[in-house]
């Protein structure tokens, strides 16, 4: 399929549909694991007013309600919102469905921030691929170690390949039905691991055939297997959200280790490998980093500073710092976990910029601003503390992870919800 020269779309549109995959993602996490959904529920931190006793009875048996609160739409986009709502099963009666919909469209409105585009002296180009299947919602990215690039069609039920030699897609259907793949990567013999977000296993792709072997959660409460990453000894770690745990997969032997985090409700993301083989990742449910090791699955957390930070992907550098993207306020954060030390600098786009994947490139930190519209690429220098954006060209459509070539002259980004892939070109001195 030919690069699209996209005309920008609607963010907030984008942003509608993504909110409305959500939605249908927890529904079918729900039907998984509805005790572990239940039991990490948050209290309701709803404002007062008309509509909100009908949300809490109708909407918390579907999502947990921070689905409403983080999201901000004007109110014929609410409407439309609770329209599906009611389709899939939420008891609202007419006359609740105009209440809910004032309720939500006065509490929280359309937010939209627009990108802030910085000057500098690198030189980026972009270019972007629409995938195969509408409504693919593709949600990460990675850049397999033969150059494919590969991406979960996550409502299509898909995983995808793409060449770039010959702009080639080649599409996998999943035999599970709705498995919601999510999170990526790959081992050394070329095979593709996936998390099946919505169905509670683990899959290892076979490109060469196609065939998938699925690697059942031993707990019903491990019901959403989110972001996998692979130690320096071929050992597969992955976070479940939702379920607050870590698994661990040993591909020689398959056995499946399940282990739960100490602080309830710690919403387990993002994961990366230091170069000692210990295991990091983001509480995004807290202020939270941990780590863990790798022989005893110990884990050790961190607390952040404010109260308020959200991480929610890692990246590290040589020099094993970790960098995050605080998605809660706006900020790029830096912790060192030998020393301790601790910095932060606010994103480019400000509040409501949402930082989201993350990678560093070297010492280089890039990231994407999934909050603002459109979505930008974002570099910080370290050294110089200074920041450089570009616009995605389509918009984006929230930006949920990257994956850079290992020659750093590429990213590859998943654009959710304009149904799309893009290529960061980063021009070399």
């Amino acid at each position: 399929m030919a690069a699209c020269d996209f005309v920008c779309r609607s963010p907030a549109i984008a942003r509608l549909a993504l909110f409305l995959v959500a939605l249908m993602s927890c529904i079918t996490l729900l039907a998984h694991s509805q005790d572990a959904w239940l039991d990490q529920a948050p209290e309701s931190d709803l404002p007062e007013g008309p509509g909100k006793a009908i949300i809490e009875e109708a909407c918390v048996m579907c999502h947990a309600l921070s689905l409403v609160s983080s999201a901000g739409y004007d109110r014929a986009q609410w409407l439309e919102a609770v329209d599906r709502m009611v389709t899939l099963g939420a008891e609202l009666t007419p006359d609740q469905v105009p209440v809910v919909v004032d309720y939500l469209a006065a509490n929280f409105p359309d937010r939209s921030t627009q990108a802030v585009v910085v000057a500098g002296a690198v030189e980026v180009s972009i270019k972007e691929w629409t995938v195969p299947t509408p409504g693919s919602r593709p949600h990460d990215p990675l850049v397999a170690p033969d150059g494919m690039i590969w991406y979960t069609g996550q409502r299509a039920n898909v995983m995808g390949r793409f060449d770039p030699k010959t702009e080639q897609f080649k599409e996998y259907p999943l035999p599970i039905k709705d498995s919601g793949p999510h999170g990526l990567a790959a081992d050394k013999d070329g095979n593709i691991w996936f998390t099946a977000n919505s169905a509670a296993y683990v899959g290892k792709l076979d490109p060469k055939t196609g065939e998938v072997k699925e690697y059942k959660m031993p707990d019903p409460k491990a019901g959403d297997p989110h972001t996998p990453i692979f130690d320096q000894r071929g050992i597969l770690y992955f976070t479940l959200q939702r379920a607050n745990m870590i698994g661990r997969i040993n591909p020689k032997t398959d056995e499946i280790k399940l282990i739960t985090l100490p602080t309830p409700r710690s919403n387990p993301y993002g994961m990366v490998v230091g170069s000692d083989n210990t295991i990091y990742l983001c509480e995004f449910g807290g202020n939270r980093l941990a780590k863990i090791d790798p022989d005893t699955m110990e884990l050790t957390e961190y607390t952040l500073p404010n109260p308020a930070t959200r991480p929610r992907r890692i990246a590290i550098t040589p020099d094993d710092v970790l960098w995050y993207s605080d998605y809660a306020r706006g900020y790029l954060g830096r912790f060192d976990p030998k020393t301790g030390k601790h910095t932060e600098w606010t994103s480019p786009g400000g509040f409501g910029s949402q930082p989201y994947g993350i990678t560093a490139i070297g010492d280089i930190i890039w990231y994407s601003e999934s909050g603002v519209e459109p979505n930008t690429m974002v570099r910080f220098d370290p050294a110089t503390e200074k920041f450089q954006t570009w616009p995605i060209p389509s918009g984006g459509g929230v930006v949920r992870n990257v994956s850079p070539t290992p020659d750093g002259s590429e990213i590859w980004l998943a654009t959710s919800g304009v149904n799309g892939i893009a290529r960061v070109s980063i021009k070399q001195p």
